[in-house]
């Protein structure tokens, strides 16, 4: 006689929530792309990227990327720093909104951020939830105000550590090694980002150190902003004219510019 078998039961008991970061944990590769290199070093565009939205936008001018002796990434900025005062309907302060809430951010609005680059909310949460250890330092108001995590939650609260002239946010995070695939960061894959940034947003000081290359230094300042773009990418090619042509507009408060060269 052939036992029939038990068919698992299919009801509202066996639908599972997941709460905060824990979907981003569960399923990396949907906020990343993949867990291997690529995905190592988006968690650094992301970051990088809030820093380019507060260039783009006229609050920051210099903007220092670090990796650290342990694989870490240190990012700092000169921007606004992210507000550290309490969200009233949430009931948290905006630093551990924007690190520990996805979609979260001050991007969904046309007043705060006209143009962005990162994911609107999501990157940076996205980074803190794929680190084992996530610290962010915020220079704002004439006091430094600081928040750490470990895998995405926050294990402080949110302190005033002292007074300070300076302005800006440093995020400093190490990727969680039980999620990626390899944790070794790549100097010259972050640095040639970097440089692009800097032909994309003239005038802005991007320097990248490697405490692990005995603090190996770049710094990328271009002036000439795309016209410059365009003369690094067309090295070694016959031009059939010399200077790039350029053109400057701007449409509802987003400034928008175009180069080209033929060879």
């Amino acid at each position: 006689m052939i036992e029939s078998q038990t068919k698992p039961t299919y009801s509202a008991d066996k639908i599972t929530v997941l709460k905060g970061l824990e979907a981003v944990r569960k399923r990396p590769a949907m906020y990343i792309g993949d867990l291997g290199k690529k995905g190592l070093h988006h968690l650094v565009w992301e970051v990088v990227d809030n820093s380019i939205d507060e260039a783009m936008a006229g609050f920051c001018n210099d903007i220092v990327v670090k990796i650290l002796i342990n694989n870490g990434i240190s990012v700092e900025d000169n921007g606004r720093g992210i507000p550290v005062d309490i969200n009233k309907k949430e009931g948290k302060s905006g630093l551990e909104l924007v690190m520990t809430v996805l979609h979260a951010g001050g991007k969904f609005d046309k007043d705060t951020y006209k143009v962005s680059g990162g994911l609107h909310g999501v990157g940076v949460s996205v980074v803190n939830a794929l680190s084992q250890d996530c610290s962010v330092y915020v220079n704002r108001d004439g006091h430094t105000t600081t928040q750490s995590y470990k895998k995405g939650k926050a294990v402080t609260d949110t302190k005033k550590t002292g007074k300070t002239e300076k302005k800006g946010t440093k995020v400093i995070f190490y990727p969680d090694k039980t999620i990626f695939q390899e944790t070794e960061y790549n100097f010259d894959t972050i640095d040639e980002r970097l440089r692009e940034l800097a032909y994309l947003n003239s005038g802005i000081n991007i320097t990248l150190v490697d405490e692990r290359q005995n603090n190996k230094t770049t710094k990328h300042k271009y002036d000439g902003g795309l016209s410059e773009f365009i003369i690094h990418l067309d090295e070694g090619k016959k031009s059939i004219f010399e200077e790039p042509i350029q053109i400057n507009g701007e449409k509802e408060g987003v400034p928008v510019e175009l180069a080209l060269r033929y060879n």
